[in-house]
């Protein structure tokens, strides 16, 4: 299973920052691989996540095709809140390390007047207890595609640490509240061709 959730997927690109000549222009030499240790959640049943690299090395996509949380009526109480947590290792060539510098999340909701919808995200490495969160709400009515991004500082980037193997725990979730007539709502981190994208875009930098 892992293999073929190596094969397709969420979109991580370089972030390059004129300001900072340690992360500007560096693009590790060779092949980067990302390996899927281990995916949890209600959001990404097995089978339904996918990671791939893209070909310059500067980016990886993770696409999910089962990420939707939904309310009101014909929905499970359970069913309001969907989450994925995937455990990553990255593998790159000795003498660079990297962090997430930005963050882009996709999706469709359809939520009516009075209901309510959030997205929320989370990564970490492994080990480390720098952790990085943001919450986006869902403004009702609406029947659209939903994209929100997050920017981290350059100065204030969380880095893997150098000569050591650590895992990226990467967290999402999405919620769908209904409104007072209990009609059907729903929140999908996806696009409108069925496949949900999360971009993440990483800056990298010598050791």
């Amino acid at each position: 299973m892992l293999s073929a959730m190596a094969a397709t997927g969420l979109t991580l690109s370089l972030l390059f920052a004129p300001e900072a000549s340690s992360t500007a222009d560096v693009v590790p030499p060779g092949k980067i691989t990302v390996d899927v240790v281990t995916v949890n959640g209600s959001g990404c049943p097995a089978g339904t996540a996918a990671v791939a690299v893209s070909d310059d090395n500067t980016s990886f996509t993770v696409t999910y095709s089962d990420y939707t949380a939904q309310a009101g009526s014909g929905s499970t109480p359970t069913q309001f809140r969907k989450n994925c947590q995937l455990n990553l290792r990255v593998h790159y060539p000795q003498g660079f390390t990297f962090g997430i510098a930005k963050a882009d999340y996709r999706g469709f909701a359809h939520l009516p007047g009075g209901a309510r919808g959030t997205q929320r995200a989370s990564y970490y490495f492994a080990g480390q207890s720098s952790t990085v969160t943001s919450t986006h709400n869902i403004a009702a009515p609406t029947s659209d595609n939903w994209q929100f991004t997050d920017s981290t500082d350059v100065a204030e980037i969380v880095f893997a640490p150098c000569g050591a193997v650590r895992h990226l725990n990467v967290n999402t979730e999405v919620r769908a509240f209904t409104n007072a007539s209990n009609q059907p709502a729903f929140v999908s981190m996806d696009s409108t061709d069925g496949s949900v994208r999360t971009r993440y875009q990483f800056a990298w930098k010598r050791c």
